[in-house]
């Protein structure tokens, strides 16, 4: 799970594991206390979910989502920089 926030004071500066969750029987799965407090997540915010290649899900807040957007155009704009070395 990648999960964008905005609280930096919490949110360590790479991927990071909280534990483990289960999905139960209407489909929820519980974020680790310890997940939300890193995130600043609060009950009633809006997350989008969004499912990614080799069944992966990544969720971040609605609020943030344009954050989000920009941070992943520049890491893929590094990537392809650095590709484009090699070949």
């Amino acid at each position: 799970m990648i999960v964008m926030s905005d609280n930096k004071k919490t949110f360590p500066p790479r991927p990071h594991l909280y534990g483990t969750t289960v999905v139960g029987e209407r489909g929820q799965a519980v974020i680790p206390a310890e997940a939300r407090k890193a995130m600043g997540l609060k009950q009633g915010d809006k997350l989008l979910v969004f499912g990614m290649r080799g069944g992966m899900i990544s969720l971040t807040k609605l609020s943030n989502f344009e954050k989000f957007q920009a941070r992943m155009a520049k890491q893929f704009a590094e990537i392809q920089k650095e590709i484009k070395k090699i070949l």
